[in-house]
């Protein structure tokens, strides 16, 4: 294990400082690292934060655990007086020193930041103890608002903006593969509640492609939700694209559709609540996830099954078995590389053979414990370690081996910065966070486990890369994050939108990750929201959200910048329909875009069996 060499920092970056609101507590003294100088510091301009509406609990919520976090989990930031990522901050850089390595001086004091917390009143949404998942829809749609023990969702100041951070029982029965019995396929079209105010005003036997314009993609099918659920609702995982197969899993199913006309091709029934699952699965379709061991409240997230999406047949199965008193199971977080899957949670961490179910490595030796993990092309760990102020904590991020689980590089930012978000594993690019200080930085880390720069907006942007996973109590998921991508050499992230009603748009900042500072920006469509999703060709793969009488589609944005050029345009004439799916998940392959709701949730049964949960476009 190697430690990066001393080196110079860029100056800037993001996270200016906010006024703490009365009473709260001063900052952790910041800590004083081995390496590197901090950054020049601009003035700041002090700022008052709006006080936010109240958020109105409603049916359906889901109660907050109480258990309290061990060793090793990662830190989350705490309450704000901010609605939502339009608050007042100072400044148009950092206020601090970044989260590099550096050595202590004269920019030790710093302002001590606000607090509060983003209030959501969505109709639908998930409630107190909800998990968060990753969506598009406006900037509220779909974030949960309230603190689920540590756990909280936090804003951020960035470069003069604001970052919102969104983380025993029964028999053991197996998972039995079924095929569809079209009793309850998915719908071709969509239906409404009559008389309740609950639809969306289309008639039930709506064809959705009767006011296709010429250019327009069709619209090739819309499901809605067949599975009777519990009082709480539950979360949505994938959908993921295997071949002709589009596959999500939620609650206590896993299920794979046809792309062509989103028929039922099999369901895979679970013993219990699904719990986790990875953002992408290996090279050849195969997946692992996670399961409660039981169907009480005590239950844990602690069972693993394999399953090859391509024909929904359940492989090996597995408990993890629990490694001490702090090995907390409540929450995991489960990454792919290669052929390996890791388990990431308080503490403790492992890994398996996706193939055969082979236990790869486990806990490394060591003041330092992974708690989450970044998958793809390479395996990233982040991990926490030991230290004598739980306030000030200590991170580090390594490379390591997937198949041994080695650190190939380890690189250690300063003391109270704790390792947030993995935006790109290559080129490797990784969000922090300071907690206390409400603070938040963007590095590029070289090949080699140093430092490539820090990345400095410019003032009046506003950043919001939606990540999900925000209530994660213990586990903490690395990656899967929407509104970023980047290349060898450009890390793209889409701003908030800067303006209010049908009008919001956003707009593409391109940042030199050799430099650190911006290139261009490119505008959305008028009154339009963009998402980068990866990169596709060399080119910036964007979700265009549909607006007022807009549909959305898929566009690319040239690595040089420029306007935005449509692959696939949605129909105008089913804008509200697509508008209409809770914190939604887009996946385009194939010349095809599928759009799944993150979250089911409703009132009653019959809205529930009335929640559209996704729908797919094609030419």
């Amino acid at each position: 294990m190697t430690q990066p060499p001393s080196q110079q920092p860029p100056q800037g970056g993001f996270g200016a400082p906010q006024e703490p609101p009365q009473g709260s507590p001063p900052p952790a003294a910041p800590g004083q690292p081995p390496q590197g100088q901090p950054p020049a510091q601009p003035p700041q301009m002090p700022a008052t934060p709006p006080t936010p509406p109240p958020a109105q609990p409603g049916y359906g919520y889901p109660q907050a655990p109480g258990q309290a976090p061990g060793y090793g989990y990662p830190q989350q930031p705490g309450p704000y007086n901010q609605p939502g990522p339009y608050g007042q901050q100072p400044g148009p850089y950092g206020q601090q020193p970044g989260p590099y390595a550096q050595q202590p001086g004269p920019y030790g004091q710093q302002p001590q930041p606000g607090y509060g917390y983003p209030q959501q009143q969505y109709p639908g949404a998930p409630v107190p103890g909800g998990p968060g998942s990753t969506g598009g829809g406006n900037p509220f749609k779909g974030k949960p608002a309230v603190i689920i023990g540590a756990a909280v969702a936090a804003a951020i100041v960035v470069a003069g903006g604001v970052f919102l951070a969104t983380s025993g029982g029964d028999d053991d029965k197996k998972p039995v593969a079924q095929a569809s019995t079209d009793d309850k396929a998915p719908s071709g079209s969509p239906s409404v509640d009559e008389g309740d105010g609950s639809g969306d005003g289309r008639p039930a036997d709506d064809d959705l492609n009767a006011g296709r314009k010429p250019g327009e993609a069709k619209v090739l099918w819309l499901q809605k939700n067949d599975v009777d659920l519990p009082r709480n609702g539950a979360d949505v995982y994938g959908p993921w694209v295997v071949g002709d197969t589009v596959v999500k899993g939620m609650y206590r199913a896993v299920s794979g559709y046809s792309v062509a006309d989103g028929k039922q091709k099999w369901t895979l029934k679970l013993p219990a609540d699904m719990c986790a699952a990875p953002s992408q699965t290996t090279a050849d379709g195969k997946i692992v996830i996670g399961v409660k061991n039981g169907t009480t409240d005590k239950a844990d997230c602690s069972d693993l099954q394999m399953i090859d999406l391509n024909t929904g047949k359940a492989g090996w199965k597995k408990s993890i078995k629990k490694n001490g008193i702090w090995d907390m199971m409540s929450d995991i977080s489960l990454a792919i590389s290669g052929d390996t899957v890791t388990v990431g949670r308080t503490s403790n961490s492992n890994a398996y053979r996706v193939s055969d179910g082979k236990e790869l490595f486990g806990k490394p030796a060591g003041n330092c414990q992974p708690f989450a993990f970044a998958g793809g092309p390479k395996l990233i760990a982040a991990s926490s370690c030991r230290t004598d102020d739980i306030d000030n904590p200590q991170h580090q991020i390594q490379e390591i081996d997937p198949a041994t689980g080695k650190p190939k590089w380890t690189y250690r930012p300063a003391r109270g910065w704790e390792i947030d978000r993995v935006y790109s594993v290559s080129p490797l690019v990784v969000s922090l966070t300071q907690s206390e200080k409400k603070k938040w930085s963007i590095l590029a880390i070289k090949e080699n486990g140093t430092l490539r720069s820090q990345l400095v907006g410019d003032k009046g942007d506003k950043f919001a890369p939606d990540c999900g996973s925000a209530f994660a109590i213990f586990g903490k998921s690395l990656d899967g994050c929407v509104g970023v991508a980047a290349d060898a050499n450009t890390f793209y992230m889409a701003t908030e939108p800067d303006s209010s009603g049908t009008a919001r748009t956003n707009k593409v900042v391109a940042f030199n990750l050799n430099t650190g500072k911006p290139k261009w920006k490119a505008a959305a469509p008028a009154e339009q929201i963009v998402k980068p999703l990866r990169m596709e060709g060399g080119s910036v793969l964007l979700y265009v959200e549909a607006g007022y009488n807009k549909g959305g589609g898929i566009a690319t944005l040239a690595p040089t910048g420029g306007a935005p050029k449509m692959l696939l345009r949605h129909p105008e004439s089913t804008a509200q329909i697509e508008s209409s799916f809770y914190n939604a998940k887009i996946v385009y392959a194939d010349g095809r875009s599928f759009i799944a709701s993150g979250r089911v949730s409703a009132s009653n049964d019959k809205e529930e069996l009335e929640t559209k949960t996704m729908m797919a476009f094609g030419k």
